[in-house]
């Protein structure tokens, strides 16, 4: 049986020379993020790939199924944690830049991105990927099993881009937990650009904007 994750593409122009995996939030799917892609407005051809997390059982949602990348036991309490469905998502993550190295973009020229749960996938993959990846977009979100990235951590990806975007009214993530993420993340050597919009758990118009120049600093070659 197949296992790979069913997915969305769009690509901006013919023979695309970089790749963009982006993963979705929690309930919602691979269609989620798809519209942004024509006003980022990159100049490059560029791969987007807008994966479908599994259906499972999500235990703060009184057990109902709908796609998640990982189950969440707690909203509370960050030590109860779901290592088998993060470690197993970010698997499937890996077998989609695999795909993508395959069609002949390279790693370097490979960026992980998410909104919530799909950024605290993107931002654990992206952190002990053994190759050096372009950059990491980790939007509304926070690091999950931070406890054992010093263990994990990739050294190829010590020094990758990472930028974290969060919404100052964000009442399902709070923008302090982001924060903390930043910070602990800062502690270990990596440098991030911070953003901070006043929008709740959502995107906003100047954050597209702000994605479109990141993504083009690191995508766009001279």
């Amino acid at each position: 049986m197949d296992s790979r994750l069913e997915t969305v593409e769009i690509t901006t122009g013919d023979s695309p020379t970089a790749s963009v995996i982006w993963l979705h939030g929690l309930g919602a799917d691979g269609h989620d993020f798809e519209s942004i892609v024509p006003e980022l407005g990159l100049p490059i051809a560029v791969r987007f790939i807008f994966p479908h997390a599994p259906i499972r059982a999500v235990t703060v949602n009184q057990g109902a199924a709908m796609r998640a990348w990982y189950d969440i036991l707690s909203m509370e309490r960050t030590d109860l944690e779901d290592k088998t469905g993060i470690y197993a998502s970010a698997a499937s993550v890996g077998d989609l830049i695999a795909i993508e190295i395959e069609r002949g973009v390279p790693a370097k020229r490979i960026v992980l991105a998410g909104f919530s749960q799909g950024g605290a996938i993107a931002l654990h993959t992206a952190l002990r990927y053994p190759a050096q990846l372009a950059g990491v977009l980790a939007l509304s979100t926070y690091l999950p099993l931070r406890e054992t990235l010093d263990a994990e951590r990739s050294d190829a990806n010590r020094a990758v881009p990472l930028m974290m975007a969060h919404g100052q009214q964000d009442t399902v993530i709070s923008e302090h937990l982001g924060q903390a993420s930043r910070g602990y993340l800062q502690d270990r050597g990596y440098s991030i650009d911070w953003f901070s919009y006043p929008m709740g758990h959502s995107v906003c118009a100047q954050e597209i904007a702000d994605i479109s120049h990141w993504l083009a600093a690191r995508l766009v070659l001279e």
